[in-house]
């Protein structure tokens, strides 16, 4: 499939946005941490901040943006409209988690519970988001048991990673979190290598013979079925070299995973303002990880349609 780069950077902020804001529903909601002024308006207005920048990136890959509002239409069978309609739906209670939160200087009562219904309609937005690629059949990369936990998995990852960068930069960081964070990226790198072994021993099942229900010796095409690219082609037709694909691999392993767990182990040794610097790193360093991640997700994805070009 074509990575494009809006779909790539909406994926990423989208899920660190939510999964920020998951954790902030929870923790606010519960009085777990404290409803300070600046925690609140910086990590409400960070994960709102990506959640929305990541969904107008998203209207940047349709060819008429204008139109972006039917697809909340047909949310009785499209995982895509439902992650519209579940989306803006979670606005409102994280709009009110945050007025109280910022506004009124308290997370208890009313604001808890809006806090928590903000957390839940994060976590089934993510959810709908990653049935969008699991449901999708015709890409074997995506229809596995591997998708959908990946996108649950890296955004509580990257949101943990957010929230502890900023727990650590208003010196209420805790060891709990640090470890929480630490347990989550190792899980998601266990996660990416556990799907990487997944795809590449994946035995496609359909082939030109299966497609054509011809048997009996091997189906090609005489020739092409057009002169030019086209739009399957651009979209669908993506092509990496095994070489590109295994160095971003390492690059991917390296900014997403390797890196931010060094540096959140060095946060356990260092006291406050310094321990403040690694935890702003990791952070940094594992959304701009997770970007080469979702490239290529997208690059490495073959669409069945491509066997129609001889692919």
């Amino acid at each position: 499939m074509h990575p494009a780069f809006s779909v790539v950077f909406f994926t990423t902020a989208t899920g660190a946005g939510y999964g920020l804001l998951a954790l902030l529903g929870v923790l606010g909601g519960f009085q777990i941490i404290p409803a300070d002024f600046w925690l609140g308006l910086i990590g409400i207005g960070l994960a709102l901040g990506l959640i929305a920048a990541g969904l107008l990136s998203s209207t940047g890959h349709l060819s008429r943006p204008e139109r972006a509002w039917r697809a909340f239409s047909q949310w009785r069978s499209s995982w895509l409209s439902r992650e519209g309609v579940a989306s803006v739906a979670t606005f409102i209670p994280a709009g009110l988690f945050g007025i109280g939160w910022v506004l009124l200087g308290k997370t208890g009562g009313w604001v808890s519970a809006a806090g928590l219904l903000a957390a839940v309609g994060a976590i089934v937005t993510v959810y709908t988001t990653g049935m969008i690629y699991a449901s999708l059949k015709p890409i074997a990369q995506w229809h596995s048991r591997f998708t959908l936990p990946a996108y649950l998995i890296f955004s509580a990852m990257t949101g943990g990673v957010l929230l502890n960068a900023l727990c650590q930069g208003f010196a209420i960081g805790s060891k709990m979190l640090l470890a929480a964070c630490v347990l989550l990226t190792v899980l998601g790198w266990g996660w990416k290598l556990a799907t990487w072994l997944h795809n590449d021993r994946l035995e496609i099942p359909t082939t030109a013979n299966t497609a054509t229900g011809l048997a009996g010796g091997t189906v090609r095409s005489l020739e092409w079925p057009h002169t030019e690219e086209n739009y399957l082609l651009k979209e669908m037709g993506f092509r990496i070299a095994r070489k590109h694909s295994a160095r971003l691999r390492q690059i991917t392993q390296a900014l997403a995973f390797a890196l931010p767990v060094l540096l959140l182990a060095a946060t356990f040794a260092l006291p406050w303002p310094f321990a403040a610097v690694p935890s702003v790193l990791a952070a940094i360093v594992q959304f701009a990880g997770m970007l080469v991640e979702r490239w290529l997700f997208f690059a490495e994805a073959k669409h069945t349609v491509t066997l129609y070009y001889g692919r």
